[in-house]
């Protein structure tokens, strides 16, 4: 018998972790569903009472399906499921065109204030008059912020954001007979911009780089003609860098007839500092959860307001909040003449992310004018810090300084056998999740940093240190990256295979059979 055999028959492997999954004091965690016991609960409730059937005999006649366990086992399940994760209260996240901030606890404790935390969607307006001046305030401090007449608060996320953005671009268009099928759109732009200006019928065409990671105005001028409806662009763009040339940008298209869309995403570096309405922005989506702290991902939902100018705000979607004679009112239905009439409809139920919306406000609140402009100037210092303590060992994607993220690219690591994706996979090893990778498409082997505002020098200077380590690593040792991570409950995955067979259930026999093997 091998000794790796005897290894695993000894309940061993090799490096010393045991062949149940198990990892120092991290437990191995099966799914909540394959630890169902019949009849164990964690929680004893009195039999309900025999009620007649509503339901047209349509009501549920077998179990619910859902597990049963003790009280212990969901505590332990969710806390070890907790250990396995990375968050933003356990360290710096690197995540280039993400924003991945601190979420003030003050704001939390704001969205659970009565009358506020526990508010019911179908409430009477007369019931819910302080939330409505809520609404109404956060979409002043949006305006105002941006220099934009009007504001879209339903849309659920940025994606939904661009959608309601650009509907309203349609819709323009239509009232005015026009039929204009083509949407420009950078290289270097978010997947979502070509993916929704195509999912609403338009036809995309790319716009090139400059060499200096900017928009190429004369190649864009080149493309305009009148079945353009629309140019839409990021700005600071994905490369990190401020698009100077956009409002030249505007007025060409413009002067077709068509509108500038300007994805939100990256607001943070520039808020209170830059208007986009002073650009000649015609609709931007507002990412709340990456300028304005609120949850991001899957501590969401996520929340992305829609501002727009003044040759598009009457086709803003419904719900509208107004002013009324007896306060706010809201109009719900597109009527027939007056605000609203030119509506676009509902994008969404209610008027959307409530909790989002206090959370937003009490930062901006918090923070004020000043606080929020610096908010921007010490995200463009940060970026620039990080970028200024690494550009001799790493390869800056671009010659100057950046916005708010910094773009390195894959020439340092030439000859040496380590990709970009070994250099991020070595990075959670050193207790860091990863920065972006591979994006923006437009850099080949990309890595995109952005610290944020939240980050302290220390906090930064640690991060610093690892990326220099690593990179240095890199000049002699390629196997260290080869199967990183080592340190973490799952090793690196066949990320193709794990997208189209995913492996969805966990068995300790699986681990003993891949050991083996």
């Amino acid at each position: 018998m091998s000794d790796w055999s005897k290894a695993v028959s000894a309940g061993f492997k090799p490096d010393g972790t045991v062949t149940t999954g198990n990892r120092g004091l991290q437990m191995e965690e099966a799914l909540s569903f394959e630890q169902d016991a019949p009849g164990r609960t964690g929680v004893d409730l009195p039999e309900p009472p025999k009620v007649k059937d509503r339901l047209g005999g349509l009501a549920r006649k077998g179990a619910i399906g859902l597990p049963g366990l003790s009280e212990p086992q969901v505590v332990r399940h969710f806390t070890r499921l907790s250990q396995k994760n990375y968050a933003i209260d356990a360290g710096l996240y690197p995540l280039g065109s993400c924003t991945m901030k601190h979420n003030p606890r003050l704001n939390e404790k704001m969205a659970r204030l009565p009358g506020f935390g526990d508010l019911h969607p179908l409430a009477p307006e007369s019931a819910v008059q302080g939330a409505l001046e809520l609404l109404d305030q956060l979409a002043h401090w949006l305006k105002t912020l941006t220099n934009m007449p009007a504001v879209a608060l339903s849309p659920a996320a940025g994606a939904h954001g661009e959608l309601c953005g650009m509907l309203c671009i349609k819709a323009a268009l239509e009232a005015k007979g026009e039929n204009r099928h083509r949407v420009l759109v950078p290289e270097s732009a978010h997947g979502t911009n070509p993916a929704t200006a195509a999912a609403i019928g338009f036809t995309v065409e790319a716009v090139p780089a400059k060499a200096n990671g900017k928009v190429d105005v004369e190649a864009f001028k080149a493309k305009l003609g009148p079945d353009v409806a629309a140019i839409m662009i990021t700005n600071p763009n994905t490369c990190g860098i401020f698009e100077t040339e956009i409002s030249a940008l505007a007025d060409a298209v413009h002067a077709i007839g068509g509108y500038l869309y300007c994805d939100g995403a990256n607001f943070n570096a520039i808020v209170g500092r830059v208007r986009p309405g002073d650009l000649g922005v015609d609709a931007m989506h507002i990412n709340l959860h990456k300028t304005f702290s609120t949850p991001h991902g899957g501590g969401g939902p996520g929340s992305g307001p829609v501002v727009l100018s003044a040759a598009l705000a009457p086709y803003a979607p419904l719900p509208l909040t107004v002013h009324g004679k007896d306060g706010f009112k809201v109009i719900e239905t597109t009527p027939a003449s007056g605000e609203g009439a030119k509506a676009l409809g509902r994008l969404k139920v209610f008027h959307g992310q409530m909790g989002m919306f206090v959370r937003a406000l009490s930062y901006m609140m918090s923070h004020g004018a000043d606080g929020l402009a610096q908010v921007a100037e010490d995200a463009v210092l940060n970026a620039n810090y990080v970028l200024a303590r690494c550009k001799d060992l790493m390869t800056p994607a671009f010659d100057g300084y950046c916005m708010h993220e910094a773009l390195f690219d894959d020439r340092f690591l030439k000859d040496t056998g380590v990709t970009t994706l070994d250099f991020a996979k070595a990075l959670i090893d050193a207790g860091y999740h990863p920065m972006t990778v591979y994006f923006p498409l437009i850099v080949h082997g990309a890595m995109l940093v952005e610290p944020t505002e939240t980050e302290s020098k220390d906090a930064l200077d640690a991060f610093i240190a690892t990326l220099r380590a690593l990179a240095e690593k890199a000049k002699v040792d390629a196997q260290h990256f080869a199967d990183a991570p080592k340190l973490t409950p799952r090793r690196r995955l066949d990320e193709t295979g794990a997208a189209r067979k995913p492996v969805l259930r966990w068995r300790p026999e699986t681990v003993q059979s891949q050991a083996a093997e």
